[in-house]
């Protein structure tokens, strides 16, 4: 029952979120606060929390190397070892996390426990996770970087070319249908899909299902929320898209105006969004800059031929073998112990 207390919370919060700004531009009218004010306090609190927290961790002192190792370490030269997941220089630090950042290399290697018939336990490859994370991350990139048209004049070429290749399922489709439709972008529509998938693999999932808490369920619904409003935009709900422009360039060049003709389910966009801001720097989306600031990624492991003192130990007043020998030699060669040293050679 814990998850379905989870899901209400976090369905609930992201429909209150969705009223706030029905209720403040619809009936008050205060697209003031909701088109200028909230943005900016939003950005505020992104850009200071991610700060705050990045320098958190930066200050954290690894005096060990600790990283993740997930092959054979370096050794003898005719020991093979893999210099990507168990990285003995900083070459293969930063090869292995680009490719962790980029294509979540570790993600793709996880696998699953599973009973199969009888007692006997199997392992299965995780595919279906690592498919859903890869094309939820990347369908957010891509998204946000297809909105930089709102907030740059003239817009940069990547951007257009991103929209061309986002928007490769419009060939063909207005004259089979008789009509031009909005360019269709399957970025959105891919954003929204990995969400809902992630979302009910957590509710159908046993394990991820006893696990999850409402602060895993509700940056999904959100995220979800902002989809599904911006395809209303884009498809059903017509925008004026030079009044949102003069309105983002307006929020980038620091003199902001609210222009007329901007709908209510805009602002429900836009605030959103700004919630969505506001919310990152203290949550478990965090990760995207945890992520370089792990000790499990960012180290190399060179403890065999690196030897690695922790800065913080107090003196300790030791007694070394050499000083133990020197304090016992003639007992020792009396005893038949083998020394280092033999008396004579100490006295000569």
């Amino acid at each position: 029952m814990n998850f379905i207390v989870g899901i209400v919370i976090s369905s609930v919060a992201v429909l209150i979120f969705v009223l706030i700004p029905w209720v403040g531009v619809g009936a008050l009218n205060l697209q003031w606060l909701f088109g200028i004010v909230i943005p900016y306090v939003a950005l505020i609190l992104f850009f200071g929390g991610m700060i705050i927290r990045v320098l958190r961790w930066a200050r954290s002192p690894v005096p060990f190397r600790i990283p993740t190792t997930g092959g054979q370490q370096w050794s003898l030269p005719w020991i093979k070892s893999n210099w990507i997941d168990n990285p003995k220089d900083n070459k293969g630090v930063v090869l292995r996390m680009a490719f962790e950042v980029l294509t979540f290399r570790s993600l793709f290697r996880n696998t699953k426990l599973l009973f199969k018939s009888g007692p006997k336990i199997g392992y299965e490859w995780e595919k279906w996770l690592w498919l859903g994370a890869l094309a939820f991350h990347y369908s957010f990139l891509v998204v946000l970087l297809r909105h930089l048209r709102f907030f740059t004049e003239p817009i940069p070429f990547f951007v257009t070319l991103i929209e061309k290749v986002d928007g490769f399922l419009q060939m063909g489709v207005a004259p089979i249908i008789g009509y031009m439709l909005p360019e269709i972008r399957i970025s959105g529509f891919v954003l929204l899909g990995a969400a809902t998938f992630l979302v009910l693999r957590r509710v159908f999932i046993p394990q991820m299902r006893y696990i999850s808490l409402p602060t895993d369920y509700f940056p999904l619904f959100l995220i979800s929320m902002i989809a599904i409003t911006g395809i209303l935009m884009r498809y059903i709900l017509k925008l004026d898209i030079v009044s949102v422009k003069e309105l983002a360039m307006g929020l980038v060049t620091f003199h902001p105006t609210i222009p007329e003709g901007i709908g209510v389910l805009f602002y429900i966009h836009l605030f959103l969004v700004s919630v969505l801001l506001a919310y990152f720097p203290f949550s478990k989306l965090v990760h995207m800059a945890g992520i370089f600031l792990s000790p499990t990624r960012n180290l190399s492991n060179n403890s065999r031929f690196v030897r690695h003192i922790n800065p913080w130990n107090y003196p300790v007043k030791t007694h070394t073998y050499e000083e133990y020998e020197d304090e016992f030699r003639d007992k020792m060669v009396e005893a038949g112990i083998p020394v280092e040293k033999m008396p004579e050679e100490v006295e000569s």
